[in-house]
């Protein structure tokens, strides 16, 4: 039988200290000394390391992990290593040190984990982004842990509580716990996302497409200060303003996505993964210049394309260290394709407008919808020739 002492909370954190104490304060009263928490101190200059030297020495299940610097890793590669450097448990939790863990709520874990089941806890949250189906919001809620008055939080949660008795969705986001063995069968996050954003879409597909149940609770909860740890992290920003870090990683990260997957992240209003077909399609473009090419180029497997090499090689030297894929791989300056692709959409740059952009975007769900078969085709300025139709999204489960 699994209990709390079978639950490893693994939380990185950088110069997020009083969210860490704030958070490990409301596991041990909330959850007792059972679980585990496993904490990551990114070079933080915030005394977080000393205050994890300070915690083990006092709790036997908290271990924690440094990164020396001065390069951050990120919580996409420090979720993995304490995972697989410090977590002895068979189940491990993804948790954020701006998250209040409410009474019972690993109990609901418990009630509802089993091999290949993803449980994710409901988050309550102040009113700081749209509302949503799959979470809760509190009007006017606070946003910062000495703000936060536990018997008013405790008040609403009571009355809360049997209104949602028994009540499960379809869907999966942060805090979401899994067997360890489940994790680590697929490799884990994608380091391609590093230091963060997008890489839990990513992983969260990948459960899908493995056969992963995926279970939102709603008696187990959490009262989330909402995203303090990086987009409205306090050293850099304010509550509700986005880091300069923050979006410069963002757009690297979604230009990545686009290219692993072959569209945006995609969900339905219970934040359950949506994922369309991937296909391995050619751009075969003319009259193209650096700015098509930078729009271009993440939307496809390859383009064969009719500008001067000195160009796409200025390209490749700007964004190459911002992807793990090797930008050489995918231009073709011949005219001929080194390898025949399955689908060749064929198109004069000159001729984009915002709706063929929006075609480009869709190409996944167009494919998708239609059902192409071998053959060629035209819409608008596009003509598309269809060499043969397979789905390469399953290659893409295991790292």
């Amino acid at each position: 039988m699994i209990t709390k002492k079978d639950i490893s909370f693994i939380q990185p954190s950088r110069n997020n200290l009083k969210y860490l104490k704030w958070s490990y304060d409301s596991i041990r009263k909330n959850a007792g000394p059972e679980p585990t928490i496993c904490v990551a101190d990114d070079f933080s200059n915030d005394g977080t390391w000393e205050w994890c030297q300070e915690m083990m020495s006092k709790d036997p299940n908290f271990k924690a992990l440094r990164n020396e610097g001065p390069t951050r890793l990120g919580h996409t590669i420090l979720y993995d290593r304490l995972i697989n450097e410090l977590a002895t448990t068979p189940i491990v939790g993804i948790y954020h040190a701006d998250m209040w863990l409410c009474p019972g709520a690993l109990e609901s874990v418990l009630e509802h984990i089993k091999p290949m089941t993803v449980v994710s806890l409901t988050r309550i949250e102040p009113d700081l982004h749209p509302a949503g189906p799959e979470k809760v919001l509190i009007e006017g809620a606070p946003t910062e842990p000495e703000d936060f008055n536990e018997d008013w939080f405790m008040e609403f949660f009571n009355n809360y509580l049997p209104q949602v008795k028994d009540k499960t969705t379809e869907g999966i986001f942060a805090p979401w716990f899994l067997f360890k063995e489940d994790f680590t069968s697929i490799g884990g996050h994608d380091p391609l996302y590093a230091p963060q954003s997008k890489e839990d879409s990513d992983i969260f597909n990948r459960f899908l497409l493995n056969g992963y149940k995926l279970v939102q609770t709603w008696e187990g909860a959490v009262f989330h200060l909402t995203c303090r740890g990086s987009r409205f992290n306090p050293t850099l920003t304010e509550v509700g303003k986005e880091s300069d870090e923050w979006l410069a990683q963002n757009i690297r990260s979604t230009r990545n996505f686009i290219r692993k997957w072959g569209h945006f992240v995609k969900h339905d209003k219970f934040m359950m993964p949506v994922v369309p077909h991937k296909y391995d399609v050619e751009f075969k473009v003319t009259n193209a210049d650096a700015r098509t090419i930078n729009i271009l180029e993440p939307w496809c497997s390859r383009m064969t394309i009719d500008c001067p090499q000195e160009i796409i090689d200025e390209y490749i030297k700007l964004e190459q260290p911002n992807t793990k894929f090797d930008l050489t791989m995918r231009f073709n300056t011949s005219g001929e394709s080194d390898i025949m692709s399955d689908i060749i959409v064929e198109f004069d740059a000159r001729s984009l407008t915002q709706n063929s952009y929006n075609f480009i975007q869709q190409l996944s769900e167009i494919f998708d919808f239609n059902e192409f078969e071998s053959g060629e085709y035209e819409f608008d300025i596009f003509k598309i020739k269809v060499n043969r139709v397979k789905h390469y999204e399953n290659t893409l489960i295991n790292l």
